[in-house]
């Protein structure tokens, strides 16, 4: 099966190169390595990508897209964005940090990075902008700290992860991410701290405990939606596909009926949104299922996975590896192709190596979530830049220490396993006795302890 590989990555790489759309090059190069294996495309590639989307848990990705736009024009950034001055405004660099820690609650309540830039960043960066702030630091922060909400839960990308790996539970990846997700956070404020003392940065007048009380009851209806999502799931009274579709019910009813930020006549351009977004991801994973099954068909991830593992017996030596490889794929492809395509590649990998699937996850989307703010695809980074009314160019020399935060927190995640499996344990969505199976980089040693 060795030219139905280099058929298949031949023409994907030259797809990419000739800039054709992700999903059309996916789906061209398995057509064309289909062709090679000497099997007819029109019906093995269709019915692939059918049986692709046809997921119960796939219903989710609709609906969270959806309570995201609700959410992103329904007023409840400007409510979390009052909320966080009146916790940390009162710090160095102030407006940072009330920046960072919007977007992470905001990006954990919509679960989209990209409406986390525009809609925080709207008002974020021209308010910074005004305070004297520069205006690359101000679209740096805003973009960095927006992929935050991809590894808090709700998340999208974490269901599609769940799907890509087969058995992995969705509840499992959503418990996992919300340490690490918190983790970034810290090491990208860490970062505008030496901006705030380098720069000699203002503080906002501190606000009064009265005053945070009322910050916070304005936003609490906007953070009681991630109670009403993750505690249902954990509770089991609801499955992750209807708790997306409570949370569109939940930001309707807010954004509509109480805040009322969007009139009725808005609606029928926010649906149409969100089924165009919708019908690209699906695109995607449809695309990319019909890959993973040619790539299987070509014995792609067994070769790759002996390759890997015949390069080093040392987990740390494989898995830097794998994450520098995940760092460059990362710049020129979109998260969801990539996890689609990478997952049943490196996921064996990985477990070869004692590597809990939920862990794997967890660095998996971390790291491509670098990729989110790099050129060329570097979709946080073109929408930061267009609210911030700048260039990439300028933007590059400043950003550069917030990747360096997101690499560490990465590396972080990837050699500590208890910053990713402890909470899922803690609630009961991972048994101890299977996460003490995955021995990698001392998990077992560290739950016995706890026995």
């Amino acid at each position: 099966m060795g030219m139905v590989a280099l058929v298949l990555v031949t023409v994907f790489l030259l797809l990419l190169v000739m800039h054709v759309p992700i999903a059309v090059s996916i789906a061209l190069a398995s057509f064309f390595a289909i062709v090679a294996a000497g099997m007819d495309p029109t019906l093995v590639l269709a019915g692939r990508m059918a049986n692709g989307i046809n997921s119960f848990a796939l219903l989710a990705i609709p609906f969270f897209i959806l309570s995201g736009h609700l959410m992103g024009r329904g007023g409840m950034a400007r409510r979390l964005i009052d909320f966080a001055g009146a916790l940390v405004g009162f710090l160095p660099g102030g407006l940072a940090y009330v920046n960072t820690l919007t977007c992470m609650l905001f990006g954990s309540i919509s679960g989209s990075a990209a409406a986390a830039v525009s809609s925080v960043g709207g008002f974020m960066i021209p308010e910074m902008n005004r305070k004297g702030y520069s205006r690359e630091f101000n679209v740096s922060v805003t973009t960095t700290a927006a992929t935050t909400g991809l590894l808090i839960p709700p998340s999208n990308v974490m269901i599609v992860y769940s799907v890509a790996a087969g058995s992995v539970s969705i509840a499992a990846m959503f418990m996992a991410g919300v340490l690490p997700g918190i983790l970034t956070g810290l090491f990208i404020m860490l970062v505008c701290g030496g901006f705030a003392f380098q720069k000699k940065y203002r503080r906002e007048p501190r606000a009064s405990l009265r005053e945070i009380l009322v910050s916070f009851k304005r936003a609490f209806l906007s953070l009681f939606l991630i109670v009403i999502v993750i505690g249902g799931i954990l509770g089991g009274i609801f499955t992750a596909t209807e708790a997306a579709a409570i949370a569109v019910v939940y930001a309707l009813l807010l954004s509509v009926g109480l805040y009322r930020e969007i009139p009725l006549k808005e609606l029928p351009a926010l649906l149409s949104r969100t089924g165009v977004t919708t019908a690209v991801v699906m695109l995607l994973i449809g695309a990319s299922s019909g890959m993973s099954w040619i790539m299987t068909m070509a014995n792609i991830p067994q070769t790759v996975s002996a390759a890997l593992l015949g390069l080093s017996d040392n987990p740390v030596v494989i898995l830097l590896t794998i994450n520098l490889l995940l760092l460059f794929v990362g710049t020129f492809m979109d998260m969801t192709p990539a996890i689609l395509i990478f997952t049943p590649i490196f996921l064996p990998v990985v477990t070869a190596l004692g590597m809990h699937p939920v862990h794997f996850g967890i660095v998996l989307i971390a790291n491509l979530c670098i990729g989110l703010c790099t050129p060329p695809v570097g979709t946080c980074l073109f929408i930061g830049c267009g609210v911030g009314q700048t260039t990439i160019a300028r933007v590059t020399r400043t950003i550069l220490p917030f990747f360096a935060a997101m690499i560490v927190a990465l590396m972080v995640i990837t050699y500590l396993p208890i910053v990713s499996l402890w909470l899922p344990v803690k609630t009961h969505q991972l048994k101890q006795a299977e996460v003490e199976k995955a021995a990698f980089m001392q998990t077992k040693a560290t739950t016995t302890e706890e026995q």
